[in-house]
């Protein structure tokens, strides 16, 4: 749930278009960056797995939600995937939401250790990844990094592209408010009136208490002051355009009335992403949520197109 400050693209119908046809940069030169950065212990992430009725496809998913999300947003895209796809799809809580641990720093380098870890204590292969904003970030920044990436087949991002761009200033406010309300050890009534100078729209306020849990008042399960420390960073990317690739086959899903993927960023994004796939539905930045028939048609279709490869 990240939103640059950007200016807002064009009006576009739904479309589909392939990357340009040039030479795929090898995996070999996909690398991790030569900073502290990836040196951060990983944490064990809360997850839900989603089992098909009978394993008649290649591999698993492994989905990551954004900013004040939790794995509870893709429970019902998670199923039809399983279902459709006849993998495994596991929905994870990231680092300092829902279930998992607290756990400073808050950035794209330890949230790709994180998954990395959890494919790993899985022992997972012919990964297809899939994220929305933040969890697109982070499932990007896992598919280059080359001491990482071995067991990823496939990589859905939702909405975001690898950009470095301010997000906008709500996100700080939201975590204000919600610092505000367990502060006044309020019940969930009160607690949403207090979020009203944050937030007019009554579904956002909804969205941020699907955080809220209750213990003789409201708390939240976001570790509000380590998120409000990293707000800034999360609008960077922790690689530099030309320092690494990935040649595995990539989809952008955005919405057309979104300013996270502008056709102006699609030519750096292929230089991460040589293979990279567009679409474009008719919906704001929550494309899954908006538009959920459409967007589970357009990632069956693709992982299927990358089981067969």
């Amino acid at each position: 749930m990240l939103r640059p400050l950007l200016p807002r693209p064009r009006p576009l119908a739904f479309s589909a278009s392939l990357a340009p046809a040039h030479a795929l940069i090898p995996r070999a030169r996909a690398r991790a960056l030569s900073t502290t950065q990836w040196d951060v212990p990983p944490v064990q992430l809360s997850y839900d797995v989603h089992d098909p009725p009978a394993v008649t496809g290649k591999g698993c998913m492994v989905i990551a939600h954004g900013l004040l999300g939790s794995k509870a947003n893709w429970r019902g895209l998670a199923r039809r995937f399983a279902k459709e796809l006849g993998v495994p799809v596991y929905t994870l809580d990231m680092r300092n939401h829902g279930r998992s641990p607290h756990a400073a720093p808050h950035t794209y380098a330890a949230m790709a250790g994180d998954v990395a870890r959890f494919v790993r204590d899985h022992a997972l292969r012919d990964v297809h990844l899939l994220g929305h904003s933040m969890g697109g970030k982070t499932m990007m920044a896992l598919a280059l990094n080359a001491g990482l990436n071995a067991p990823v087949k496939s990589l859905v991002s939702v909405d975001i592209a690898p950009t470095n761009a301010p997000i906008e200033p709500q996100y700080a406010g939201y975590l204000r408010g919600m610092r505000e309300i367990e502060a006044a050890r309020v019940g969930k009534e009160e607690a949403e009136a207090m979020l009203v100078p944050y937030e007019a729209d009554a579904a956002v306020r909804q969205f941020l208490l699907t955080n809220a849990v209750m213990a003789g008042h409201v708390c939240f399960r976001v570790a509000i002051d380590t998120l409000a420390a990293a707000t800034d960073g999360l609008g960077t990317f922790p690689y530099a355009v030309g320092e690494a690739a990935w040649d595995g086959p990539t989809l952008f899903l955005r919405g057309s009335r979104s300013d996270y993927v502008l056709d102006e960023c699609l030519p750096d994004a292929r230089r991460y992403l040589p293979r990279l796939r567009v679409e474009t539905l008719d919906a704001g930045h929550w494309v899954h949520a908006e538009r959920q028939r459409e967007t589970g048609d357009a990632v069956v279709e693709f992982v299927k197109g990358a089981m067969g490869e």
